[in-house]
């Protein structure tokens, strides 16, 4: 009894930590138009669309990121089914300088229009930061609460 019991909570915790990545996301879509939003308003449209921007990098940087570690994980783990074409490894250092020379190329772009504006795609940046700390609270408190 005590072995079925521990396997459906371990089953339980399993699942609820799986769907941290999909969360993660959700929250940062929430935060990115709330914040916005809160930003255009309080500060300027200057302010609002450089963290616009910012949050759009960092959430395309974030989407590439999770691809390359998932693609990395199925490689070293074997999990790749034989019909898949698994990405190949040459390209994963040009998509990594490819995403930094975007992001670099923006805030160039930016901090020529507007110091204002980079200070807050600075800012945007910072998005995935923010949910993933939002994830870490909510993941504390479900654990207590439930003892997973």
């Amino acid at each position: 009894m005590n072995q079925v019991t521990a396997s459906n909570a371990e089953d339980e915790a399993n699942e609820f930590y799986s769907g941290a990545q999909s969360r993660i996301v959700r929250m940062m879509i929430a935060i990115a138009c709330l914040f916005t939003v809160a930003i255009w308003i309080r500060a300027g449209y200057r302010l609002g669309l450089g963290f616009a921007v910012g949050c759009i990098i960092a959430g395309l940087n974030f989407y590439w990121l999770t691809r390359a570690v998932n693609a990395f994980a199925d490689r070293v783990t074997g999990s790749v089914d034989m019909g898949e074409h698994p990405a190949k490894s040459s390209g994963s250092a040009g998509r990594f300088v490819l995403r930094f020379s975007l992001m670099a190329l923006v805030a160039y772009v930016i901090f020529k229009s507007s110091l204002v504006s980079l200070s807050g795609l600075m800012a945007g940046l910072f998005l995935p930061v923010a949910a993933i700390f939002l994830e870490a609270m909510y993941e504390t408190f479900v654990a207590l609460r439930r003892g997973l």
